[in-house]
């Protein structure tokens, strides 16, 4: 693998499986603890890298971030209002707010369909600037993602510790059960969206200034992109400890990243990209099936071959 990788591909790879990571931890948060499949994703992932370029244009990268996790909140806000205070279907609620932010997107983008951001300083570039090595010009961007993403999971993890966590997780296992201890589901469900979209914006932020572009149709396939690290690290780290659960999502993105890293470098052409995606998600949520089925035909098997075994010795 490392053969075939270079560093170079691999260091990107990595990099923007970090960014992409704080969306599966947005899917995670939504689809996993809350129970709910929100379909705003895409939108939010967009206003955030517009409301982060615009101000990064401006000349505040770092306020461009804050900025566009409030934008991110808006986002959840409207699409928990819809889902608890209007009765709208939690997918509808989604689809209703993604369609409504192309124009809201569009809007903070002065109507433009792209924004370059070309020629001014990015939370990127103002870190690289620390120091002139050629080492840390080189992995500063994967150290200050690394950075974010700690500080980002070690927050999420203790917020779910809290009392306020612990009923966004109950909300989630049985709205029911919240609301016979005096919980309002409606808030902590409303907390738990704009948390999660607040992810998303943040990620949507840092791929724009770490592509130094912003352009309307950047969010489209996020869903499926967040869901396939999300399914693969649950997959391989399971769904007990919310610890390993949070560090699987993460690893489950750079995984992503890697596998189309790989599909790169053998050339495959940038439409397949999507199908690669669903390709993965798919398998991912077959494996722990297919496991189940594998270990049954195995003990199928030991049953006969002791079956056919204690007839042998019976005949005998």
């Amino acid at each position: 693998m490392t053969a075939f990788l270079t560093a170079g591909i691999i260091r990107t790879a990595l990099e923007v499986g970090l960014i992409y990571s704080l969306v599966a931890l947005s899917l995670f948060m939504s689809y996993s603890i809350l129970n709910i499949c929100d379909l705003s994703t895409d939108g939010c992932y967009t206003l955030g890298s517009a409301v982060g370029a615009v101000l990064t244009i401006a000349g505040h990268p770092i306020l461009g971030i804050f900025a566009a996790m409030l934008a991110g909140v808006c986002s959840g806000y409207v699409t928990a209002f819809l889902q608890t205070r209007l009765g709208v279907e939690s997918i509808l609620a989604g689809i209703i707010v993604n369609t409504g932010l192309y124009t809201v997107n569009l809007a903070v983008m002065g109507f433009s369909s792209n924004l370059s951001i070309f020629g001014t300083e990015t939370i990127f570039s103002l870190f690289q600037g620390i120091s002139g090595s050629a080492f840390w010009q080189d992995w500063s961007s994967l150290i200050l993602l690394a950075l974010v993403l700690l500080l980002i999971a070690s927050a999420l993890r203790l917020f779910l510790s809290t009392r306020l966590g612990l009923s966004i997780r109950a909300t989630g296992d049985s709205p029911a059960m919240v609301r016979a201890s005096s919980i309002n589901p409606a808030f902590t469900i409303t907390v738990g969206l704009c948390a999660a979209n607040s992810l998303t914006a943040l990620a949507g932020s840092l791929i724009g200034q770490y592509n130094k572009s912003s352009d309307i149709n950047l969010g489209i396939g996020m869903v499926t992109i967040a869901l396939a690290s999300l399914v693969i690290g649950e997959t391989i780290f399971g769904r007990k400890k919310m610890t390993m659960r949070i560090l699987g999502v993460v690893i489950g993105s750079c995984l992503y990243r890697l596998v189309i890293a790989v599909a790169l470098r053998l050339k495959a052409p940038t439409e397949a990209f999507k199908l690669v995606s669903a390709l993965i998600v798919a398998f991912a949520i077959a494996a722990p099936r297919v496991k189940e089925l594998l270990s049954f035909e195995r003990k199928r098997r030991r049953a006969m071959r002791e079956r056919r075994r204690e007839r042998g010795e019976g005949h005998a």
